[in-house]
């Protein structure tokens, strides 16, 4: 399952070089993100599978380390590759298929599942309503920190903005993409310190601090603060608290669920942040855009602040 995951992504970001319409990338797009919603949940349970209870901070800790990096190299490397071959989009999608099969390869020779006794078949409700009460708890505190939870490519048109009057539109969409790669650096090595301090403190505890962070960098935006060291602030508390988010509700998942059940355990969680994802960007896009970038991250704050009360209180 999580091969064809790999391999449906791969064949469809490669499909790129041939789009000659936006609804061809669009639908590449679709398609690439299927793949991905295939591969994750499966690529999980292998996870949790392979190593003890005891180190499951650091095992997915250590697999967002590994997958942000690659979204660090990855976009430098398409930087690259563009001023070899200006303008030439296409060939740089061309290229994504190498590490994509490669990934592929390395994924069908080296991981295997471990023997298991497959689960008693459950129609699909009823699955999800066998899952453990606190787990569905748990969901509730995701889901209304997910529902503040914006796109993170909101921070640099935010600093844009922000520096845009004083050193150009030039100047300040540069600044704002290096501090996304800042960003992008701390929320990869956040993701293994806070793994590992989610294997020796109570998980729970340890994703609320992170939502909490989240609700200060909300506040620091809603300020409208101009100065680049805030900015610049802002952009690493974003990078960590996602690093501590994403590590841990993983690992707390795999906690609070039975082994047989962390197939639909995953699933259901990614379902829950997809929404989150799509919904959050929507509501603080829209308050941005109709009232204010203070309304709109202000109102953000409000629930990430409320997913870390719930997320206290989770036993």
């Amino acid at each position: 399952l999580v091969l064809a995951g790999y391999a449906v992504t791969t064949l469809a970001t490669g499909a790129l070089t041939l789009a000659a319409t936006a609804s061809h990338v669009l639908l590449a797009r679709c398609v690439a993100w299927l793949g991905r919603g295939v591969r994750t949940p499966g690529r999980k349970t292998l996870l949790a599978a392979a190593v003890p209870p005891s180190a499951y901070g650091r095992a997915f800790g250590f697999e967002r380390l590994m997958d942000t990096t690659g979204a660090i190299v990855g976009p430098l490397t398409a930087l690259w590759l563009l001023s070899q071959y200006p303008g030439n989009y296409g060939r740089v999608f061309l290229f994504t298929l190498l590490p994509g099969l490669l990934a592929i390869v390395c994924f069908g020779l080296l991981v295997k599942d471990r023997p298991f006794s497959p689960s008693s078949p459950l129609p699909f409700w009823q699955g999800l309503r066998s899952l453990p009460a606190s787990f569905k708890r748990f969901l509730l505190a995701v889901g209304v920190f997910g529902a503040g939870d914006f796109a993170h490519t909101l921070l640099i048109l935010y600093a844009t903005q922000a520096l845009a009057p004083e050193l150009g539109m030039a100047a300040a969409t540069s600044i704002a993409v290096g501090l996304y790669v800042v960003h992008n650096i701390f929320y990869a090595a956040f993701a293994y310190l806070a793994g590992w301090l989610g294997d020796r403190r109570p998980r729970h505890k340890v994703l609320a601090a992170g939502y909490a962070l989240a609700g200060v960098m909300a506040l620091l935006l809603a300020t409208g603060t101009h100065q680049l060291l805030f900015l610049g602030g802002t952009f690493i508390l974003a990078g960590i608290y996602v690093g501590a988010e994403e590590a841990l509700e993983d690992s707390l998942a795999a906690e609070l669920v039975p082994s047989a059940q962390h197939g639909v355990a995953f699933g259901t969680l990614a379902a829950v942040n997809a929404v989150g994802d799509f919904l959050s960007s929507i509501l603080v896009g829209l308050l941005w855009t109709q009232f204010s970038a203070s309304l709109a991250f202000g109102t953000a704050c409000f629930l990430f602040l409320g997913g870390a009360l719930l997320m206290l209180r989770l036993r």
